[in-house]
Formats: structure tokens, C-alpha cells, sequence
């Protein structure tokens, strides 16, 4: 990131004033409350962690279960949270970078915490929630209506923290494209004029691949849906016969076997999919899902401008899109970023050789580099 960073502005202000801030703030427990008892009702993942992320001084924590985990990225708010919860686990960490395992937890509770982050990370943030939470695990999000990207509230009366303001399609769109089904919304609209919008979402993390996107993005890679091995290895194109990696390694546009973090991180190259829904075959898919997954994707696109869209696989693209469409760049634009289409990297696709996908996307990525 260059420049400052406007979260870390953020959490510095919580560190200075934390103490004032817990003084002349007090907690909305109802949330918390009903969020609880669905949690005491839902036996399917019983070994699993419960986290408060973004815990404060821990106000919510005496109403979820023994042992919840409190997280916070200010240690001026975590040294509180044994005034309600003594024995609760404290740990500072970034929403960004969560030190949890995979696959851990079975629930998570996030009030006012995720619109301290650019909307621009939130997907990768997401990511690694999605990462983090076991298939079915549910989580509660409370974040600001309105259409404002990360910048300082006027009138705010701790000054320097910075917000991020939702428009409600974006965020449904960033939660499907984390991997997450939205199970609820609940809008609150300010009763006074200095208050904020408040959308809470409920979501429930699906057997899927999370995007990882982001701003600045070189290409976006597009498959036409995870399969199971990738939805449960959480890395697409990872099955053992398939070449999408090794192609990417040849080619030089991938320097870490299988890392998508590192593929968007290092070399600005992001990964989503067409259609969500993670299935053993592609014949699974039905029309609708394709007609909403182009939506979304358009949709992305327009919001994150990648230089270039590049669809792996042409019977993907031929389904979803165009049956008469051929290899190569293509006249429909996606969300007015070019195309390109290239072979699958299956093994089933045994004409296609590995250097061959690797010359692809070698194309596909100067497009983008032209588009931009």
C-alpha cells in the first residue's frame, strides 16, 4: 500500500483514547443477545471457536459462550476486556491477517469493526474469514449504509478514525463473492441526523472459493466454478491433473506454487469464478447460474477495473456466454474491461499442452497491461 494507512490512523487514535472512548460510549446488547441464543440453538459445530472481532472493551463478550475469543487490533481496548470477560482469550491482530486456523471457528460476531477497512480490502479481509471458518460456521456483520470509501466522518468526535459507507448491492456482492450466503439483512435508520445507516448482515460460510481481489489488479482470472477439491483446499485449479498452476509458473506470472495471496499480492493477478456454487461437474450448472454469476462479475469488474478479464476455459465461456466464441480476445467487454478467453487447464484438456496455457495467459495478461 502506498502512502499512510488509514486503518492503522485508526486503531492509533483507539490506542490514545481508547479509555475516553469506552467512557462516553455505551453497548447495544440486542444483537448480541439474539446472535447468542442462535449460536446456544446450533449444535452442528460444536467444536469449534467463537471470535468477537473488533471486541472493544469486550462489552459483548459475557453473552456468547465460554470461551469466546476477543480480538481487537488496539491493545488499550483489549487491556479492558477482563472488567467483563476475566477469562476470556485476548488476542491483537488485524482483520486482514487473522491468526486463526483454518477452518476454526463456528461462528463470529463483528460489530462496527470492518468499516474501519477500505471497501477496496474488504474482499481479501473477507477471504480470510472465510478461511477461517468452518463450512457452515455463521457470522454476524454490522457495518454503515450509505456510499463512502474510507475517509473521516465530519463531526466525528474522536478524530482521525476513518470509515468506509456501504451501498447495499456492493456488499451483497462483496459477502457472495467471499464465499458466504447472505442469510439476513436488518437496516436501522438513524433516528437522529449525527447517526449513521446501520445494515446487520447474517451470513453462513458455503463449501466454496473465496475471491481474492482487490484494487489495482493486472488481470482477473475467471473460472466457471470451483470443484470440490478446490472449495475444500481453498486454492482454485488445484486438483492433481489440473495445469492452471503450472501454467502460471511457467509463464512467470506466478513465482509461488498455489498461493493465491501471493498471485494477487505480488504479481496483482486476482481469482474469482463465474458461478460460485462448487460442484463435481460442471453439468451441474444451470442456466440462472450463469446469467447471476456474469451479473456479479460485471459487476466487479466495474467496481475494481482489472486491466483485463481472462476466462479460463472456453466451454465455460461458450455456456455462459457466447457458443460460437472462439480462443483469443473477445468483443464483449465485462464490466468495460477486455477479454480474453483461453483453454481449460484440466487434464481432461489433454490437446492442450501446459505451454500452451502458459503463451495464453502470457496474452491475456498483456491486454491488460495495454487496457491500463
Amino acid at each position: 500500500m502506498n502512502g499512510p494507512d488509514p486503518h492503522r490512523a485508526t486503531l492509533e487514535v483507539y490506542e490514545r483514547r481508547g479509555g475516553e472512548w469506552v467512557r462516553r460510549r455505551s453497548p447495544t446488547m440486542a444483537g448480541a443477545e439474539r446472535f447468542a441464543k442462535r449460536l446456544a440453538e446450533d449444535a452442528s459445530l460444536p467444536d469449534a471457536a467463537v471470535v468477537d472481532l473488533g471486541c472493544g472493551p469486550g462489552w459483548h463478550l459475557p453473552s456468547f459462550p465460554t470461551g469466546t475469543i476477543a480480538l481487537d487490533g488496539a491493545a488499550s481496548m483489549l487491556a479492558q476486556v477482563p472488567n467483563h470477560a476475566p477469562h476470556a482469550a485476548r488476542v491483537q491482530a488485524d482483520l486482514r491477517a487473522l491468526p486463526l486456523r483454518r477452518g476454526s471457528l463456528r461462528a463470529a460476531w463483528a460489530q462496527n469493526s470492518y468499516v474501519h477497512l477500505g471497501r477496496g480490502s474488504v474482499p481479501m479481509a473477507m477471504w480470510d474469514l472465510h478461511r477461517s471458518m468452518a463450512v457452515g460456521a455463521v457470522a454476524r456483520l454490522l457495518l454503515f449504509g450509505g456510499n463512502q470509501e474510507h475517509h473521516h466522518l465530519e463531526g466525528d468526535d474522536f478524530e482521525g478514525r476513518a470509515f468506509s459507507l456501504w451501498p447495499e448491492d456492493l456488499l451483497v456482492d462483496v459477502i457472495g463473492g467471499a464465499g458466504f450466503a447472505l442469510e439476513s439483512i436488518e437496516r436501522t435508520e438513524p433516528a437522529n441526523a449525527d447517526e449513521l445507516p446501520t445494515m446487520a448482515v447474517t451470513i453462513r460460510r458455503e463449501r466454496t472459493l473465496a475471491d481474492t481481489v482487490g484494487p489495482g489488479m493486472r488481470l482477473l482470472l475467471v473460472g466457471l466454478n470451483p470443484s470440490l477439491h478446490a472449495a475444500d483446499s481453498g486454492v482454485g485449479f488445484s486438483g492433481p491433473s489440473n495445469r492452471g498452476w503450472p501454467a502460471l509458473l511457467e509463464s512467470g506470472l506466478a513465482t509461488v506454487d498455489r498461493d493465491p495471496v501471493a498471485l494477487l499480492r505480488d504479481h496483482r493477478i486476482g481469482m474469482t469464478d463465474l458461478v460460485k456454487r462448487s460442484t463435481a461437474r460442471a453439468s451441474e450448472l444451470d442456466d440462472s447460474e450463469y446469467g447471476d454469476g456474469l451479473g456479479r462479475l460485471e459487476r466487479l469488474c466495474r467496481w475494481l477495473q482489472p486491466g483485463a478479464v481472462c476466462m479460463v476455459g472456453l466451454s465455460g465461456w461458450r455456456a455462459a456466454v457466447d457458443r460460437k466464441a472462439s480462443a483469443g480476445a473477445q468483443e464483449k467487454t465485462i464490466g468495460g474491461r477486455p477479454v480474453w478467453v483461453m483453454g481449460n487447464p484440466s487434464g481432461l484438456n489433454a490437446h492442450v499442452t501446459t505451454q500452451d496455457l502458459a503463451e495464453s495467459l502470457l496474452e491475456a495478461a498483456a491486454l491488460g497491461d495495454q487496457a491500463r
